[in-house]
């Protein structure tokens, strides 16, 4: 990738009907290859920048050792021919089941040079979870991390007759692959490679499954083509840094899921440094954060929301609360004025008292050397983005799916409007459907879902899917403003419409809530019934510490739940939720749980999105005890 003296911005060409902006184009910065694959990458960066550190790998003593374009390419080839030698054939699949490693990128490279299809599986994935994924696929190889998780597929063996290979990358997999396709010529891995194209099938990824089993997403080599090289094309100052310190990425979310996967994918394409840190244990990722000093992070609200949290929670036990709430103000207010406003001299000034004292805190706990984050998944939310970007760290938000190969919109950059998820990705166009639905199209949605019948358009979506001609519908409710920036307001599927006829999305009010220190999760309720309510669990790190404030440490939860201090809190963080819907569609009444919505319990998903059916039909009689009024 050339590097840009300034990012490429094109406005969008907006289609108005009746005086509303319903649809909103983005021409494309980057076409898609005509020939070549995923596979092709790391042999083009050691051709072009052999020296190049395009990765790191972090050591047992915790520093960081960078991997140069030409050495991750011999990798590459080494495992490549270690596939073939073990007897995968062209297009067969192989799961990966692992946290976020260097391995897994590796295994990923390899298989696409050696011309098989890539099945992410969560770590956190059930057997049966896992067993329906490798399945579905059809997945004739499996790597897995470690020995739990090696036991875990070894019990469904006997239902996955056409599973050849379990591989355990802890007991040195990898190397034994390389070992094993010693014998195997260079030629055969350049002969896979040059018989992929763009439309060969690159990866199946499973979606979430929040109504029922999850559905394999057909990516091909053109839909990661197109969103990662648009991506890095309108994000300049992220993924092509002009300044001293270049470009650089630490990843932590699960490469399972399409974000965290689109970035890798962007960070080898743009020979931009990506490492690896596969625990998010707060104290493990602050460590690796500071070791590997990113520029730039991929990040879900929940993180921001938790660094934002932690660090107001130290300035309480230091007797510091009001200060850091006022810094807060200031750096929210500061960050309100990103993209066309002016801040006056004394806000300034403000800012420029609190910067050493609370905002380079914040940028030293994500590394010290962050200056931007993409954060996606779900939406951030207006005053934490305007706090990070008050604090010195610019946030772009994007907004898409797993059949979107990841971003639709993104904040694009010198042009922000918080509170939206932007314009549409270069080479994406965005419809508002007549029901208020999302429409999506483009050359990075996908091919289809894996198993449907033959000639079936995707669920959801028109024909034609694949390559751009035909609409997504994304089972999203947003709309388009004036300058074609896009706002979701909730999930199609998620509305809830109350006995009185007022249709409520739930989302704006959720997010709201779970930004707050206390709460976990949050569940609002009220189809068919007369008013809104929600189901509340707290968050332990931050109750933890509001019961050592308070010197309660003591008491049992089941009370704690109905401790009136407790609740006035809570209390207080739903009257500021409801600020932002109107009366009828406010939250009259809520019940804390006592304990938390698990992946485990079959109340999120591995994404950690909500199960509403399941949460309805397990506290069934809390939610019938909001209603009662006697």
């Amino acid at each position: 990738m050339e590097l840009q003296t300034a990012p490429k911005l094109v406005e969008p060409v907006r289609t108005v009907v009746d005086g509303v902006v319903r649809e909103v184009e983005v021409p494309a910065l980057a076409g898609v290859p005509d020939s070549g694959s995923l596979g092709d990458i790391p042999f083009r960066n050691a051709r072009e920048a052999p020296r190049t550190a395009v990765l790191s790998r972090k050591a047992q003593d915790g520093t960081w050792h960078d991997v140069t374009a030409a050495e991750f390419a011999a990798e590459v080839l080494a495992v490549a021919k270690g596939l073939i030698a073990e007897g995968l054939r062209e297009g067969d699949r192989i799961a990966i089941m692992a946290r976020t490693t260097y391995e897994w990128t590796l295994l990923d490279f390899a298989a696409w040079a050696a011309g098989l299809v890539t099945v992410p599986v969560y770590p956190t994935s059930s057997a049966l979870q896992a067993r329906w994924i490798i399945q579905d696929s059809g997945a004739v190889a499996c790597a897995v991390e470690d020995t739990a998780q090696a036991r875990l597929i070894s019990t469904e063996r006997p239902n996955l007759p056409w599973l050849a290979h379990l591989w355990e990358i802890d007991t040195g997999a990898v190397a034994r692959l390389a070992k094993a396709g010693e014998q195997v010529p260079d030629a055969v891995v350049h002969a896979r490679r040059a018989a992929r194209t763009p439309d060969s099938v690159a990866t199946l990824i499973y979606t979430s499954g929040t109504t029922g089993r999850p559905k394999g997403c057909v990516i091909t080599h053109a839909n990661f083509f197109a969103e990662a090289d648009n991506a890095v094309e309108l994000l300049h100052p992220v993924f092509k840094s002009v300044s001293k310190e270049p470009a650089s990425t630490l990843l932590f979310l699960p490469l399972s899921h399409v974000f965290g996967r689109m970035v890798a994918v962007g960070c080898l394409r743009a020979r931009v440094r990506l490492g690896h840190a596969p625990s998010i244990r707060t104290e493990d990722l602050l460590a690796d954060l500071a070791g590997f000093r990113p520029t730039f992070l991929l990040a879900i609200p929940y993180v921001l929301e938790k660094v934002y949290n932690t660090a107001r929670a130290t300035a309480e036990r230091m007797g510091r609360a009001s200060s850091f709430d006022r810094a807060a103000r200031i750096a929210q207010r500061y960050g309100e004025t990103a993209g066309g406003g002016t801040p006056g001299l004394g806000l300034r000034a403000a800012r420029a008292l609190y910067d050493p004292l609370v905002y380079r805190r914040i940028r030293a706990a994500l590394g010290g050397s962050v200056r931007y984050v993409i954060s996606g998944g779900s939406p951030l939310g207006r005053r934490l983005a305007a706090f990070y970007n008050g604090a010195g760290i610019e946030v772009f938000e994007g907004y898409g799916l797993t059949e979107t190969t990841g971003a639709s919109t993104v904040t694009p950059p010198q042009k922000p409007r918080l509170g939206t998820v932007g314009w549409p990705l270069p080479g994406t166009a965005v419809r508002i459907a007549d029901d208020g639905e999302v429409l999506l199209r483009g050359r990075h949605v996908f091919a289809g879902y894996w198993n449907t019948a033959a000639g079936e358009a995707p669920s959801g979506a028109g024909g034609g899917v694949g390559g751009g001609v035909g609409w997504l519908a994304t089972g999203d409710i947003g709309e388009l403003d004036a300058e074609g920036y896009l706002t979701i307001t909730g999930r199609k599927k998620d509305l809830i419409i109350t006995s009185a006829g007022k249709n409520v999305a739930p989302a704006p009010l959720e997010d709201w809530l779970r930004a707050h220190p206390l709460v976990g999760q949050c569940m609002v309720v009220g189809d068919n019934r007369p008013y809104v309510t929600a189901l509340i669990t707290l968050e332990p790190e931050g109750l933890a510490h509001w019961r050592a404030m308070r010197r309660k440490e003591t008491v049992p939860m089941r009370e704690l739940v109905r401790d009136e201090e407790l609740r006035a809190e809570l209390q207080r963080a739903v009257d500021e939720a409801n600020r932002l819907v109107s009366r009828s569609e406010s939250i009259r009444r809520f019940t804390v749980l006592p304990g938390q919505f698990t992946e485990a319990g079959g109340h999120l998903t591995p994404s950690l999105k909500l199960r509403r059916a399941a949460v309805l039909r397990d506290y069934e009689g809390e939610i019938a005890g909001l209603y009662d009024e006697t």
